[in-house]
């Protein structure tokens, strides 16, 4: 299984580095999203993230230079189907699991994969206007309950 953080340390710079816009762009990868949203919910739970993170993520992009329109930056349909694949995934662990561990076991899983929003969203829905601005129910499939 790859390894994608050291340590708790690692873990914790990711979601630090996002709440204080210090993380280099090159290190907010597909990972180090979902250890942000990781980090969050341990210490947040799932409805305090979900109500942060488009927030923080709107300010990260715009921090690293980035923009936040219609067609880049902050995705609100994917944010919040990622927010709710990590507490699911997160509450089948055990509450003491080290989180770099955890996220080497959520990598390792479909989610693991950038594409996965395509098994329950159609490319086009998933990448329109209305997706990237609000919530989107899937089209293809519905999204695992919790």
């Amino acid at each position: 299984m790859t390894k994608y953080f050291a340590g708790e340390t690692a873990v914790e710079r990711i979601g630090a580095g996002l709440l204080d816009r210090s993380l280099p762009k090159s290190e907010w990868t597909h990972a180090a999203h979902f250890a942000a949203a990781l980090w969050l919910l341990r210490r947040h739970g799932e409805a305090e993230t979900a109500q942060r993170m488009p927030g923080l993520i709107r300010a990260y992009n715009e921090a690293v230079g980035g923009v936040n329109s219609d067609t880049e930056g902050y995705h609100e349909t994917i944010t919040q189907a990622s927010i709710g694949e990590a507490a699911r995934f997160l509450a089948t662990r055990p509450p003491a699991e080290p989180l770099h561990v955890v996220v080497d076991q959520l990598m390792a899983s479909p989610l693991g994969d950038r594409d996965w929003p395509l098994a329950y969203w159609s490319k086009d829905r998933l990448f329109s206007v209305a997706a990237r601005r609000g919530w989107v129910a899937p089209d293809v499939a519905p999204l695992p309950q919790a």
